[in-house]
């Protein structure tokens, strides 16, 4: 019988194959980039090169592992569904304690379950500087159906700025292009939220 594979399985495999701690901080980057199986599965090498201490050889050698660890059999862990803006507040609400300006994007399926989640940009949020490239190239490379949107508001209040509406209509312009429809954009306040969505801009 094959041996199936969850998170703690694949960090030895990892530490086994880059000769370090399974707690070092190669392996513990990895996962934090790379948070579900899923992801770190159809990691590249190109993204492993982006990663301190992780040179041509090393890359090649978690991609190899990788490659090995897909012919096992995998379990496929369960998926957190977004059926309302609350559902997205909920899951991204630890965004609330951030101190600076996160941008994350989160990749869903055809059935609203959640693929990945991804930080693209930190800082002021600005339509120049969060660019369509860095936001779709994720959910483009995930095939993923639809997107949400987010970032966080420091000072607690939620409401959209000039800003906050024109990277959500410049979004959405693109992913109409592509393909992939940016569904929300959700603005994490203290305890509360604003829904873009909900709000008629998109």
């Amino acid at each position: 019988m094959m041996k199936t594979f969850d998170k703690y399985t694949f960090k030895l495999l990892l530490a086994t194959t880059i000769r370090e701690k399974e707690d070092g901080y190669v392996v513990n980057e990895i996962f934090n980039r790379y948070p579900s199986i899923q992801e770190l599965l159809e990691v590249t090498e190109e993204e492993l090169l982006q990663i301190n201490d992780i040179g041509k050889v090393k890359a090649k050698q978690i991609i190899a592992a990788l490659k090995l660890a897909r012919m096992n059999p995998c379990p496929i862990e369960k998926r957190f569904t977004i059926r309302s803006p609350q559902d997205a507040y909920d899951y991204l609400k630890d965004m609330q304690y951030l101190t600076q300006e996160h941008f994350v994007v989160l990749g869903l399926n055809t059935k609203n379950e959640i693929l990945f989640r991804e930080t693209v940009f930190v800082g002021s949020l600005n339509s120049s500087i969060v660019h369509p490239r860095e936001t779709f190239k994720h959910l483009i490379r995930r095939s993923c159906a639809s997107a949400i949107v987010a970032h966080n508001h420091p000072t607690g209040n939620p409401a959209p700025s000039r800003e906050d509406i024109d990277v959500t209509k410049r979004l959405a312009e693109v992913g109409k292009v592509v393909g992939i429809e940016v569904l929300d954009h959700l603005i994490v306040g203290a305890e509360k939220y604003v829904s873009l969505k909900e709000k008629g801009y998109l």
